[in-house]
Protein backbone atom coordinates (compact mmCIF):
# COMPACT_ATOMS: atom_id res chain seq x y z
CA UNK A 1 0.00 0.00 0.00
CA UNK A 2 2.79 2.52 1.42
CA UNK A 3 4.96 1.51 -2.28
CA UNK A 4 1.60 2.52 -4.79
CA UNK A 5 1.37 5.62 -2.21
CA UNK A 6 5.12 6.79 -2.83
CA UNK A 7 4.74 6.03 -6.60
CA UNK A 8 1.88 7.94 -7.10
CA UNK A 9 3.45 10.73 -5.20
CA UNK A 10 6.61 10.65 -7.33
CA UNK A 11 4.57 10.50 -10.53
CA UNK A 12 3.01 13.32 -9.47
CA UNK A 13 5.85 15.73 -8.82
CA UNK A 14 7.63 14.03 -12.03
CA UNK A 15 4.59 15.88 -14.08
CA UNK A 16 3.32 18.80 -11.90
CA UNK A 17 5.96 21.00 -13.39
CA UNK A 18 8.14 21.15 -10.12
CA UNK A 19 10.48 24.56 -10.01
CA UNK A 20 13.78 23.89 -8.65
CA UNK A 21 15.17 25.89 -5.95
CA UNK A 22 19.11 26.44 -5.45
CA UNK A 23 20.51 29.18 -3.19
CA UNK A 24 16.97 29.69 -2.76
CA UNK A 25 16.45 31.23 -5.93
CA UNK A 26 14.45 29.30 -8.87
CA UNK A 27 17.17 28.28 -11.08
CA UNK A 28 17.12 30.67 -13.97
CA UNK A 29 16.10 33.36 -12.55
CA UNK A 30 17.79 36.55 -12.40
CA UNK A 31 17.73 36.41 -8.02
CA UNK A 32 20.44 33.47 -8.25
CA UNK A 33 23.16 35.50 -9.71
CA UNK A 34 22.38 38.27 -6.90
CA UNK A 35 22.43 35.59 -3.96
CA UNK A 36 25.35 33.88 -5.22
CA UNK A 37 27.14 37.34 -5.68
CA UNK A 38 26.04 38.60 -2.60
CA UNK A 39 27.67 35.00 -0.50
CA UNK A 40 30.89 35.56 -2.29
CA UNK A 41 31.16 39.19 -1.59
CA UNK A 42 30.28 38.14 2.38
CA UNK A 43 32.86 35.29 2.52
CA UNK A 44 35.57 36.19 -0.08
CA UNK A 45 37.06 38.95 2.88
CA UNK A 46 36.71 36.70 5.51
CA UNK A 47 38.90 33.96 4.37
CA UNK A 48 42.54 33.22 5.96
CA UNK A 49 45.51 33.08 4.00
CA UNK A 50 46.69 29.50 4.29
CA UNK A 51 43.41 28.29 3.76
CA UNK A 52 43.16 25.34 1.74
CA UNK A 53 42.50 24.94 -2.00
CA UNK A 54 39.72 22.47 -1.22
CA UNK A 55 38.28 24.08 2.24
CA UNK A 56 37.66 27.65 -0.20
CA UNK A 57 36.21 25.86 -3.35
CA UNK A 58 33.52 24.24 -0.69
CA UNK A 59 32.70 27.19 0.61
CA UNK A 60 32.58 29.02 -2.58
CA UNK A 61 31.65 26.14 -4.90
CA UNK A 62 32.51 26.37 -8.43
CA UNK A 63 34.24 29.63 -9.95
CA UNK A 64 33.36 31.50 -12.93
CA UNK A 65 36.90 31.20 -14.44
CA UNK A 66 40.09 29.70 -13.17
CA UNK A 67 43.55 29.97 -14.46
CA UNK A 68 47.06 28.52 -13.84
CA UNK A 69 50.29 30.08 -14.11
CA UNK A 70 53.49 29.85 -12.32
CA UNK A 71 56.52 32.24 -11.19
CA UNK A 72 59.78 32.37 -10.18
CA UNK A 73 58.44 32.03 -6.78
CA UNK A 74 55.87 29.09 -7.58
CA UNK A 75 52.60 27.14 -8.89
CA UNK A 76 49.23 29.61 -8.77
CA UNK A 77 45.70 28.81 -9.63
CA UNK A 78 43.70 31.85 -9.58
CA UNK A 79 39.74 30.97 -9.50
CA UNK A 80 37.15 34.17 -10.26
CA UNK A 81 33.95 34.02 -8.24
CA UNK A 82 31.35 37.17 -9.49
CA UNK A 83 31.11 39.49 -6.60
CA UNK A 84 29.72 42.73 -9.20
CA UNK A 85 28.10 43.68 -11.89
CA UNK A 86 28.77 45.79 -14.82
CA UNK A 87 25.77 45.12 -17.74
CA UNK A 88 22.51 43.45 -17.31
CA UNK A 89 23.38 41.38 -20.08
CA UNK A 90 23.48 37.62 -18.75
CA UNK A 91 26.46 36.88 -19.25
CA UNK A 92 29.24 37.15 -16.13
CA UNK A 93 32.29 38.61 -17.79
CA UNK A 94 35.70 38.49 -15.71
CA UNK A 95 35.58 42.21 -14.95
CA UNK A 96 32.53 40.92 -13.11
CA UNK A 97 34.46 38.60 -11.08
CA UNK A 98 37.41 38.81 -7.93
CA UNK A 99 40.25 36.61 -8.29
CA UNK A 100 41.11 34.42 -5.26
CA UNK A 101 44.77 32.93 -5.79
CA UNK A 102 46.67 29.98 -4.45
CA UNK A 103 50.20 28.89 -4.38
CA UNK A 104 51.30 25.54 -3.82
CA UNK A 105 47.51 24.55 -3.15
CA UNK A 106 47.56 27.50 -0.22
CA UNK A 107 45.49 30.73 -0.50
CA UNK A 108 48.28 33.28 -0.87
CA UNK A 109 46.02 36.32 -2.37
CA UNK A 110 42.31 37.84 -2.53
CA UNK A 111 41.95 40.97 -5.29
CA UNK A 112 43.04 42.58 -8.90
CA UNK A 113 45.98 44.37 -7.59
CA UNK A 114 47.09 41.32 -6.00
CA UNK A 115 46.52 38.90 -9.16
CA UNK A 116 47.72 41.85 -11.43
CA UNK A 117 51.09 41.89 -9.32
CA UNK A 118 51.81 38.26 -9.91
CA UNK A 119 51.31 38.15 -13.18
CA UNK A 120 52.20 41.27 -14.38
CA UNK A 121 48.43 42.78 -16.11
Amino acid sequence: MYGKLLVVLVMSAAVSGCVIVIDGAKEGSSVGWQTRQTLNRSVIPSLALGTSFDEVTRELGEPEFTEAFSTDEGEYRALFYRTHRWKGDGITTREETTPVVFRDGALAGVGDDYYRRLTGG
